[in-house]
Parts: C-alpha cells; sequence; structure tokens
C-alpha cells in the first residue's frame, strides 16, 4: 500500500480524497472547514486511513498564498508529511484530461494522482525566526507602497493650496516640515502669522537645529506665501483633504519606524544577516528582505535551484529546426526575491566617492561592476546586463551562506 491524501485548499475550507494507491481512491470526497471541528474532522479521517494501509499517509496540496496556513501548521503538529505542490505544477496535471471539468473534488483527486507520476519533495518546516522576518519584510514593502500612493495624493491637494510650499524646506516629508504645514497651510494664515511667530514655532519643534536656522525658513516660508498664486483658499474641502493626508504620513512614519526596528532586532540575531552585508552594495533592508526570502539555504542543492526559485532562470523554446535567440528569464519564483537583487545589483554598480575630499569616483562593489562592464562590452542591452549582475550575485550568495563566510573583494 502507498496511502496519500489530496487536499483541495480553498478560503475557509478544504476538499479532501484519499486513496488506497494508485487509481486507488478510498471513500468519496468530502469538504472539511478550517476550525477546530473541522480539522478534527480532518485528522479522524487520515486516522481511518492509516487504519487501513498500515501507513501514515502524505498529504498533498497546493501553494495558496496564505489560504494553506492553518491546515499545514495543523499537519506538521501531528507529524505528517506534507507536500505543497507549486500552482504550476498543479495546473498542468488538471489539464492533463480531454474533459474539461472543473470542482474541487476534481481537484483534490487530481492532487493524489499527481503524488504518483511526480517525483514530489516533502515540505521542509521554516524556522520561526525566517518566517516572522519575512511577514515584517513584507509587511513593510506594503506599507511602503501605501505610504508613496498617499504622499502622490498629499501632493497633489498641496499643489492646489500652497505649491510654492515645496521649496521652504530641504525635505517636503521631513518632520518639521509637515508639522509647519499643519500649522500654517495657507499664504493667508503665513503672513498674518509673521516672521517672528513662525520661526518661533520652527525652534520649537526643532530643537537639533539653530534659532538662525529657523529663522532662514521663516523667511522662506514668508517669500513662498508671497510668490504663492493661491493667496486665498476657496475650497474649505482641500484645507480637510490636506489635514487628513498630514495625519495618515504620520501614521504611516511612525508604523514603519515601528516595522524597521522589529526587523533590525530580528535580523540582528541571524547569522546570515551579518554575512549577507559583507557584500558591498546590500545594506540592512535588502539583507533582511533577501534573507526571508530564500529561507533555509539547505532547502536548495545547488545555486540552480536558487536561482529558478528567484525566477532568474532563461527560458527555453526550441521546436524542430527553430531555435529561440530572445529568451525571457522565467519570472515564475519569488518576485520579492527578485525585485531585491534587481535593486542590490543597481546599488553595487553605482559609483560612489571614493573621499570626500576629491572628485575621484570607484564601484560601491568592483568585482561586480567589472562584470556589469564585460557584458555591456559584449553589447549586451543595460537590462539585460542587469539580470546577468543579478544571477551572478545570487551565486554568490548561495556559496556565502552554504560556506558562511564573508564574500572577499579580490579585485
Amino acid at each position: 500500500m502507498n496511502p496519500v491524501v489530496g487536499l483541495d485548499v480553498a478560503k475557509g475550507e478544504s476538499q479532501v480524497q484519499m486513496f488506497l494507491d494508485k487509481k486507488m481512491p478510498y471513500k468519496s470526497s468530502v469538504k472539511i472547514d478550517h476550525t477546530v471541528d473541522g480539522l478534527e474532522e480532518l485528522h479522524s479521517y487520515l486516522l481511518d486511513l492509516e487504519r487501513q494501509t498500515g501507513m501514515k499517509p502524505p498529504v498533498v496540496l497546493e501553494s495558496t498564498g496564505h489560504y494553506h496556513a492553518p491546515v499545514v501548521q495543523f499537519l506538521e503538529a501531528r507529524e505528517y508529511i506534507v507536500i505543497i505542490v507549486n500552482p504550476l505544477v498543479s495546473y498542468r496535471a488538471k489539464s492533463s484530461s480531454l474533459r474539461k471539468t472543473k470542482t474541487d473534488a476534481i481537484d483534490a483527486y487530481h492532487l493524489g494522482e499527481l503524488y504518483y507520476k511526480e517525483d514530489l519533495a516533502p515540505q521542509k518546516k521554516r524556522g520561526v525566526q525566517l518566517l516572522n522576518l519575512r511577514h515584517l519584510t513584507r509587511q513593510h514593502e506594503n506599507m511602503t507602497g501605501i505610504m508613496i500612493q498617499t504622499k502622490l495624493q498629499f501632493q497633489a491637494v498641496l499643489d492646489q493650496i500652497f505649491p510654492e510650499y515645496k521649496g521652504v524646506f530641504g525635505d517636503l516629508y521631513a518632520e518639521i516640515s509637515i508639522k509647519t504645514l499643519q500649522a500654517y497651510p495657507t499664504s493667508e494664515s503665513v503672513k498674518e502669522a509673521g516672521v517672528e511667530e513662525i520661526a518661533q514655532f520652527i525652534d520649537t519643534h526643532c530643537k537639533a537645529r539653530s534659532f538662525n536656522w529657523a529663522l532662514e525658513r521663516s523667511e522662506k516660508l514668508i517669500g513662498a506665501a508671497e510668490r504663492n498664486p493661491f493667496q486665498s483658499t476657496l475650497y474649505q474641502s482641500l484645507l480637510v483633504s490636506l489635514n487628513m493626508y498630514i495625519d495618515l504620513l504620520q501614521v504611516y512614519h511612525q508604523q514603519l519606524s515601528t516595522l524597521e526596528r522589529e526587523i533590525d532586532e530580528l535580523a540582528a540575531q541571524l547569522e546570515e544577516y551579518e554575512l549577507l552585508q559583507s557584500i558591498p552594495g546590500i545594506g540592512e533592508k535588502i539583507a533582511a528582505t533577501i534573507i526571508s526570502e530564500i529561507g533555509e539555504i539547505d532547502r536548495f542543492n545547488h545555486p540552480k535551484k536558487l536561482v529558478a526559485f528567484a525566477g532568474l532562470d532563461p527560458s527555453v523554446f526550441e521546436s524542430g529546426r527553430f531555435k529561440g535567440t530572445k529568451n525571457h528569464i522565467t519570472k515564475r519564483g519569488s518576485a520579492r526575491l527578485r525585485h531585491m537583487l534587481y535593486t542590490a545589483v543597481r546599488c553595487s554598480i553605482r559609483d560612489s566617492r571614493k573621499k570626500k575630499t576629491t572628485p575621484e569616483t570607484i564601484a560601491r562593489n568592483k568585482r561586480l561592476r567589472a562584470f556589469y562592464d564585460l557584458k555591456r562590452e559584449e553589447g549586451k542591452p543595460y537590462k539585460v546586463a542587469i539580470i546577468a549582475c543579478a544571477n551572478k550575485l545570487l551565486h554568490w550568495i548561495y556559496a556565502i551562506l552554504k560556506t558562511k563566510t564573508p564574500f572577499q573583494e579580490t579585485i
């Protein structure tokens, strides 16, 4: 006997199909809820199958984002082998039939059949630290995207109230800049307050700077108010929107600071965090994201598998005598890992000042820059050269994490 259980996971429920052996389904397909009672019901089915076959059955299911998380946690706690299948693999199995049918029961059946057709590897249980780090870095990315959208909406409103304000402070979104704008959002309020009052306000809320600096900002704000094309605000709704966006930006800034602090504290406990930062061009945020997305490096026994996991492997298209020459990368792996590698390469090959006292520049990562220059000399377009560098960088990361030795820059 070679039992298996196919599990078609959906939001809040799963369809279960048990097999005694190849082409020997056991009982009818049933649906269970992702509740305590529903999962205990699933356990009773598994125990029944185990009594019939004398073996603890593995469970095959499709990766579904976070929907399968409660099922996997329940099964791993009871020491069942869990096999999580890539949706591309399971879709190919479901499409092999000539009949075009799609139901949860059929999908669960196909997942069970897939176990007998393919050489599927069990899911390796990931460490809690790395999973926590992945959740935090993904939440940071999502929050950053929301904040960027809020900034764009904020600027659209500011352009209709006080467009000249943008040049008053070096950073429009600095804490003192946002507080000053909230206190004096219009030309009318700025002129009414005057230089001294505004300078006192800036000095009170920005202790890191001198009063003379506050006075200079105040004078620039008065000048901006005089140049502002909107000398009076006709639409009170715009001021309401401006205040709302300012409040949101302050909240998002606090939340991002909290996330960054938690990420730093958690990542600092991992040896891989320091190892990756030994590569010039990889900073704290990039290192934390790469580690969390890769997970345990022992999951990959060859660097090409890690490259495929990142979706950086080239696609191949050949048919008969035809052989494709313009093949793109597959992009079938982790999009977040791919994006971080792309960012890391751009940071690594960028020129930076060697010393502040001289105009001499040098690439942050000389080895990677030399490889990039070689690809460009071969006639490769910019993005092709960058992707080639990302592939090379990922091979270095694999070697560093496997051997636990820092990066050595020999050039």
